[in-house]
């Protein structure tokens, strides 16, 4: 019976983070863009227009369920719940804490890649089920980028994978800190394992994979159709791309699918990459700050704050950086990116095989 009831609140308790993180997020994202172009942002809802978001989630809950006359009836109902629990399925095998994971399993990465991937198919059906030409376009756009965009993705990951020789994100994530069970060493030179923090994150084990998470970020922003990558939604171009009929509460998961894919994103890459659960602080002689940062709810505080940064840079590009051109897009896709990560891969190989044997 417990069990039953951990496995009924597990995917609520992800569903309400989601939420409260959208909240959040839009509301950052408003202020920061505010800083950005040297305005206030939102400020008449609420104290410093706090309460704006939560106004916007009352008005697309009252709004009525509305479908073109022409559209596909049940492509276009479908399509929101496909494009959310395609990213929703994806965090119940990230770990936030030491053995804190909602499924520990040990095809975790190729699981999250492979369901994630499902999206593809939610945004297509949104497309064709509209039957709006600027929504087909930006659905055929949206594929194309994804698609293609997920190969600098899994190259940079496979990068990773091939050091750490685990598909596990909960053994990857022990492998960057003090707890775990195997030496780590900085720029394969210096044993680090009883120091911990920032040296044991896997960027700095082989420097190579540096390079990796700047493939893997910068695709990741890709695949969430985030400027400057954000040729699919493009206003100026398509009104709204792929979501262009949507209103209410359909639009609402179509929108609350967009920021959880930011969270997953800055997330995995996080684990990956960065240390995951573990604390950035090292131990020095009797200052044992990894010691003492390091625990279950240090361990999901450490995963918040990481993440959370990630998207703050996520947001801070946005609002800095033009949008590409379709084929720039594509040629930083092809020609620079791919060929940069299967370069990494490859040094991955011969850093496994010479400095870690």
């Amino acid at each position: 019976m417990g069990s039953i009831i951990i496995h009924i609140l597990t995917p609520v308790a992800i569903f309400l983070f989601i939420a409260l993180f959208t909240l959040f997020a839009v509301y950052a994202e408003r202020k920061i863009a505010g800083f950005v172009q040297d305005r206030l942002g939102p400020m008449e809802t609420g104290k410093f227009g706090l309460l704006q978001t939560f106004a916007d989630i009352l008005k697309l809950l009252q709004k009525e369920f509305i479908s073109p006359a022409a559209a596909d009836k049940i492509l276009f109902a479908l399509a929101p719940i496909l494009i959310f629990t395609a990213v929703f399925v994806g965090f119940s095998v990230v770990p936030w804490s030491a053995d804190f994971v909602p499924a520990n399993t040990h095809t975790g990465l190729f699981f999250i890649m492979a369901v994630v991937s499902i999206d593809a198919i939610g945004i297509l059906m949104a497309g064709w089920g509209s039957n709006n030409k600027y929504s087909l376009l930006g659905s055929i756009r949206a594929i194309a980028q994804m698609i293609s965009y997920e190969l600098p993705v899994g190259l940079s990951l496979i990068a990773a994978v091939m050091i750490t020789q685990t598909l596990n994100l909960n053994d990857i994530a022990y492998a960057q800190g003090i707890l775990s069970t195997q030496d780590i060493y900085f720029l394969g030179i210096w044993n680090v394992t009883d120091i911990g923090g920032i040296f044991g994150w896997h960027i700095f084990q082989a420097p190579h994979l540096i390079v990796s998470y700047l493939i893997f970020f910068i695709s990741s922003l890709a695949e969430c159709n985030r400027a400057p990558f954000d040729i699919p939604e493009a206003e100026s171009e398509l009104i709204g791309g792929f979501h262009t009929e949507y209103g209410g509460i359909r639009f609402a998961f179509i929108f609350l699918a967009e920021y959880a894919m930011m969270f997953l994103v800055a997330m995995l890459g996080v684990v990956i990459f960065l240390g995951a659960w573990n604390s950035p602080l090292p131990n020095i002689g009797p200052l044992r700050l990894a010691d003492w940062t390091t625990g279950l709810y240090w361990g999901i505080f450490w995963t918040l704050i990481k993440s959370l940064l990630i998207v703050a840079v996520q947001i801070w590009i946005r609002w800095t950086l033009p949008r590409f051109r379709a084929d720039k897009l594509m040629v930083l896709c092809w020609k620079i990116l791919i060929p940069l990560a299967f370069v990494c891969m490859a040094i991955s190989g011969i850093w496994r095989i010479t400095v870690m044997i």
